[in-house]
């Protein structure tokens, strides 16, 4: 009671910006990088290239897939067996996949549609309506004789540790006849998006002919083939004849050009060319990543995690918001800072357990750059 605001006309210091210089998050090498991005792109520059993307017509493609943590105390080495031993204490399931990657989208766009592939048995689709945001167009196809695929995962609580993990999966691609229903609805419902985002999980879903009628039909196409213990040097991005943008990390990169140790820029003007993409982006975990397009060359754009807590799913954070900017032209290296900003938030979650908002990119881009 009895205080007062008083307004003045002296000069006014941003705390962000007094953070940033006096006690700086990252290191001296990142500042320097922040100080001359800033110089480049105002925030409003950023944010516009966000908020633009609300109007864009989404359609994602690819599996679901159930992440499920079960949580356990270990014990300690088994007196019979030399295995570990541990408490079960509690489990935490959430939506992974093509729905972790559709969740992320309808926060940043107003009109998403989704197909996702399901297992006829055991389908769990009342958990992945549940946990799908209420505003996406949903349709679900179901795999015969399978299951919607779950990857369970034990872990140390403590530690926030995976033990090791488990899959219920068919990885059979799907029969002739789901095939050519696929090809007839993605064929008929493609040509009215504006994006097609796919996350080929190499479980079966995108097979030769699904593939192509992607290809054709795409008016901006958005690829990211992930390889994972299930498809391991079988699911690499040549599968695909074109794409518009895609996301690889460093060790998918890899796969696809058959040479470990290869340069990544190399790999990466070399996808480009082998897809007619005009945009490449390479995670490179915790070296940031590297961006190319034809028009503007490359661009090296450093990490910015500071807490690492599970990096599961950051790949598919990284495509899903890093696609609707392509998609409208966004400069490449502002590409690149969204993506490395997504891809810190979410390895700072959890599993899935938040998605990518909008307002908290932004604030994040805005406290970053004052």
């Amino acid at each position: 009671m009895g205080g007062k605001i008083i307004f003045t006309d002296d000069i006014t210091f941003s705390s962000s910006n007094l953070i940033n210089r006096y006690m700086p998050a990252y290191s001296k090498e990142v500042g320097e990088y922040l100080s001359g991005f800033s110089q480049r792109y105002t925030i409003e520059d950023i944010t516009g290239y966000i908020e633009n993307t609300r109007s864009l017509k989404v359609l994602v493609l690819g599996e679901a897939i159930i992440d499920e943590y079960q949580y356990c105390q270990l014990i300690g080495k088994s007196a019979k067996e030399p295995i570990l031993a541990a408490q079960y204490l509690s489990t935490e399931k959430f939506a992974g996949g093509i729905l972790a990657v559709a969740n992320h989208v309808a926060n940043f766009s107003n009109k998403v549609s989704i197909i996702a592939m399901l297992g006829a048995k055991n389908s769990q689709e009342q958990f992945v309506t549940k946990n799908l945001n209420n505003t996406i167009e949903k349709l679900f196809v179901f795999k015969k004789n399978s299951p919607t695929i779950v990857k369970r995962r034990f872990l140390d609580k403590y530690l926030s540790q995976k033990l090791f993990e488990v899959y219920e999966i068919n990885d059979d691609e799907i029969n002739n006849q789901q095939d050519k229903e696929l090809c007839d609805l993605l064929g008929s419902i493609i040509p009215d998006f504006d994006i097609v985002m796919v996350a080929d999980y190499g479980h079966g879903m995108m097979t030769a002919n699904v593939i192509d009628v992607i290809c054709d039909k795409s008016q901006f196409l958005a690829v990211n083939t992930q390889a994972n213990a299930g498809n391991r040097g079988l699911n690499t991005i040549s599968k695909y004849s074109r794409a518009d943008y895609i996301t690889l990390a460093q060790h998918e990169i890899a796969l696809e050009e058959r040479n470990r140790h290869g340069k990544v820029k190399d790999m990466a003007l070399s996808v480009s060319q082998k897809l007619n993409c005009d945009r490449v982006v390479v995670t490179l975990g915790k070296s940031g990543s590297l961006c190319f397009s034809k028009q503007e060359g490359f661009f090296e754009v450093p990490a910015f995690a500071n807490q690492v807590v599970d990096r599961v799913g950051a790949g598919d954070a990284v495509l899903s918001i890093t696609a609707l900017c392509a998609s409208q032209q966004t400069p490449m290296e502002v590409i690149g800072l969204i993506g490395n900003l997504v891809g810190a938030q979410a390895v700072a979650t959890m599993g899935h357990r938040n998605s990518i908002e909008k307002i908290s990119l932004i604030k994040h881009i805005e406290s970053l750059l004052k």
